[in-house]
């Protein structure tokens, strides 16, 4: 079985290597993950393009960040799980908002809506329940909302599965395990 390896920059084009070094700039490191999709750099270039723009006129940061961690719940992606729980705390959750976002039990009526709602857009394959949407729609958001939702769910969607496909060395501290509630 061949191994997916973070690639050498003499594996990248100069278009992956210049996207990377832009990343470097911004971030102050290349993440594993960026690295490895930069295998394709037109891939790399889009999905940058995306998620810097992918939900922000109905989301705020901690709302993105509460998506991504649903999502990476369900899709069960360490990586993106230990990078987006980082994020989180930089945007002001704690360790333990960070579990409970991420088995749905956060007590914010409005974070619950949006988390409920993307776990359940990604286990159905986005056939979510009516009244998931509802709580979404009592939550306050509308239907430029639910697009955007949908879209975040698909981008941090393609980086669960870059990761759970590659298994590529997970370069941020290591998400805590959730504990598995009684049946």
């Amino acid at each position: 079985m061949r191994t997916i390896s973070v690639p050498t920059r003499e594996q990248l084009d100069e278009k992956g290597l210049q996207i990377l070094d832009k990343v470097k700039g911004q971030l102050g490191m290349i993440p594993n993950l960026f690295a490895t999709i930069a295998y394709s750099s037109d891939t790399l270039e889009s999905f940058l393009n995306f998620s810097s723009q992918v939900g922000k006129g109905s989301f705020s940061n901690k709302e993105l960040e509460t998506i991504r961690l649903a999502v990476s719940e369900v899709n069960e992606c360490q990586y993106c799980l230990a990078a987006h729980t980082a994020i989180a705390k930089m945007n002001g959750f704690t360790e333990n908002e960070t579990l409970q976002l991420r088995d749905g039990s956060i007590d914010d009526p409005k974070l619950s809506a949006i988390s409920n709602l993307a776990a359940e857009i990604s286990r159905s394959n986005g056939k979510a329940s009516n009244e998931a949407k509802e709580n979404f729609f009592a939550a306050g958001f509308n239907e430029k909302a639910l697009i955007d939702i949908l879209a975040v769910v698909t981008e941090i969607t393609f980086t669960n599965y870059t990761h759970n496909l590659t298994e590529v060395p997970v370069d941020f501290p290591t998400a805590k395990a959730l504990v598995k509630k009684a049946a």
